[in-house]
């Protein structure tokens, strides 16, 4: 489905940049410029000043990319039985043409420098990293060359209203994933195993359909993600850089803990419920009302002209003022979307964030509560800035009743 906004927004950033045309290859960046989500990492998309958009992607990922708004998809053979070769083998002489054929092999490019957070779309994938300047000045070498990850950055941080749909609808089907997950908690099954069973319908949407505002369709070729259990005390150290489930089975009255990145075509969400086998003691009841009351303080605050860094102080301002302030370990949020994971995405809700908030911009509010070696509770919402305020897009078990599970059943039996 074409984007026109998109194509737009690119080809008035390069102008304002006095770049000629952009050629990426990370996956999250040709998605952005072309709407096609690479599988292996070894797609080219380049993109002109007069909004032109040409692919260059697999031949085993050709519907993929055809599926894109791509003006014109070519496809190359990274790998053969009749010939050994790299990928930048492969690649060299299509570019070479496309760069003359889209008369820039002359031109002012701009390209992919910096490091960046990828979110993978296969078990591997291949980077062209550090080997694409050198595959650029070989295949436009009259062409001046200039680093783009500010303006790729910029690009990223404020989405299309069809790019928000598209997260919401990833969003969706988080949503019925967690709502199949939240059924099947009971006492003496193993984190490894909640995960498990949290993720399984995340992969099920493949071909669905979903609606958008205005009536349209859209059709979801790819779904999955990722899906972490942590309870009890290992709940208290999900604020770090990475989650871990483990054999540990969860019990009642203890927090459990269910973070997911999911995807949906290459739009990423990312949320975490925290729930509670049982009554909650008077304890976690504190810590339930401290971190919602501290999202709903972050909510208020969101619109268009605000500063990220005063949704920040919002969540954490409430959190003090309950007594957690110091067991809030991370900052309030940051951006999602093209992105799944990264602290780094723009815009932060961070204490000493700069950004200050646009229409279309998405992201992750997630106030959180770390008790060590007892628990931590986190509630992590997928949020997009409207012109009147804040769109939660993961409006589900988000009030305290939502997530005390009070008929969880006996503990499983255990296998013989």
């Amino acid at each position: 489905m074409k984007d026109p906004e998109r194509i737009a927004r690119i080809r008035d950033a390069l102008n304002e940049s006095q770049l000629d045309a952009l050629i990426c290859t990370l996956p999250r960046n040709v998605l952005l410029l072309s709407g096609y989500w690479p599988v292996i990492g070894a797609s080219v998309a380049l993109c002109t000043c007069d909004g032109r958009v040409f692919v260059l992607a697999p031949l085993d990922e050709e519907e993929l990319a055809k599926s894109g708004w791509a003006d014109e998809v070519r496809t190359i053979v990274p790998s053969s039985i009749e010939e050994l070769r790299t990928v930048n083998q492969a690649v060299r002489e299509p570019l070479r043409r496309a760069c003359r054929d889209l008369g820039i092999d002359c031109a002012r490019l701009g390209y992919e420098l910096g490091g960046i957070s990828e979110p993978v779309s296969y078990a591997a994938m291949y980077l062209y990293g550090g080997s694409l300047v050198p595959l650029l000045r070989e295949v436009a070498p009259s062409a001046p060359l200039a680093p783009a990850d500010e303006l790729l950055a910029r690009l990223s941080m404020v989405k299309t209203p069809l790019e928000v749909a598209r997260i919401r609808a990833a969003c969706q089907i988080c949503a019925q994933a967690f709502s199949k997950g939240k059924r099947l908690l009971r006492p003496g099954v193993a984190e490894v195993e909640v995960a498990a069973r949290f993720r399984t319908p995340l992969s099920t949407w493949d071909g669905r359909e979903f609606q958008k505002d205005e009536g349209a369709a859209l059709r979801i070729e790819r779904a999955d993600g990722f899906v972490w259990c942590m309870s009890g005390p290992s709940s208290a150290e999900a604020f770090r850089a990475y989650a871990r489930s483990r054999g540990r089975e969860i019990g009642r009255q203890e927090f459990i803990l269910i973070h997911c990145n999911s995807y949906a075509d290459g739009y990423w969400t990312d949320v975490t419920r925290t729930y509670v086998l049982g009554e909650p003691d008077s304890r976690q009841l504190r810590i339930y009302e401290a971190a919602l009351s501290a999202r709903a303080a972050a909510l208020a605050v969101i619109r268009p002209g605000a500063s990220a860094a005063d949704v920040d102080r919002a969540a954490r301002d409430e959190l003090r003022a309950r007594g957690f302030d110091k067991e809030f370990r991370h900052a309030t949020g940051h951006g999602v979307g093209f992105d799944a994971i990264s602290p780094e995405s723009r815009p932060r809700l961070h204490p000493q964030s700069p950004d200050v908030l646009e229409t279309g911009m998405v992201f992750n509010v997630e106030p959180a509560i770390y008790v060590p070696g007892s628990g931590g509770m986190r509630h992590c919402d997928v949020v997009t800035v409207t012109p009147t305020g804040a769109e939660v897009m993961t409006r589900f078990h988000d009030h305290l009743e939502d997530l005390i599970i009070r008929d969880a059943g006996s503990a499983e039996p255990k296998a013989a």
